[in-house]
C-alpha cells in the first residue's frame, strides 16, 4: 500500500466534525462515525501518545460505542494514511503518536509512559548506506529510562 509522507494530514487542535471528516476523505478514508469519533478522542488534546488498549478505554468513558477491534483497525488506517506514527516498544507493545514528525522517545520502564525527547537533543550521524533501490524513510531512538535507586 502507498505510505504518503509523514505528516502530511495534521488534524487541527480541537478539530471539529466538518475539519475531521474532510481529513479523513483527503487521506483517502471514509469518515464512519467510529473513525470520526476516535479521531477527535486522539486529536482534540495536541500530540500525544497511546495504545490501543488505552484508546478503547476513553471511548467507553465517553460513551462512544466500539470494540477494542475496531480501534486496532482504526490505528493501523490512520498509520497507513500518515495521521499517526506507530512506535515499538517491546514485542506486543504499540504506541500510537499524533506527532508524526521525525522525533525521539524517552520510554519509561516502570510506568509505560511514552515522553518525546526535545529536537535537537540527539544528533544521528555515520548512517550505513541504504541497500541498492531502497532509501531510508526514518530512524527510530528509543531511550529506555528506569528509576535510580
Amino acid at each position: 500500500m502507498h505510505r504518503p509522507p509523514q505528516g502530511t494530514h495534521k488534524l487541527p487542535t480541537e478539530p471539529s466534525q466538518g475539519n475531521v471528516a474532510k481529513i479523513l476523505r483527503d487521506a483517502g478514508l471514509r469518515p464512519t462515525r467510529q473513525r470520526v469519533a476516535l479521531a477527535h478522542l486522539l486529536f482534540a488534546e495536541g500530540d500525544r501518545h497511546v495504545t490501543a488498549e488505552t484508546l478503547h478505554e476513553e471511548a467507553l468513558a465517553r460513551k462512544v460505542p466500539v470494540s477494542l477491534a475496531t480501534v486496532y483497525n482504526t490505528l493501523h488506517q490512520f498509520t497507513e494514511a500518515g495521521l499517526l506514527r506507530e512506535v515499538a516498544v517491546e514485542g506486543a507493545k504499540t504506541y500510537f503518536d499524533t506527532n508524526t514528525s521525525n522525533h525521539y522517545h524517552f520510554f519509561c520502564e516502570h510506568s509505560g509512559k511514552l515522553v518525546d525527547i526535545s529536537t535537537g537533543a540527539i544528533r544521528i550521524e555515520g548512517l550505513p548506506e541504504a541497500p541498492d533501490g531502497m532509501t531510508i524513510s526514518r530512524v527510530d531512538v528509543l531511550v529506555r529510562l528506569v528509576d535510580k535507586r
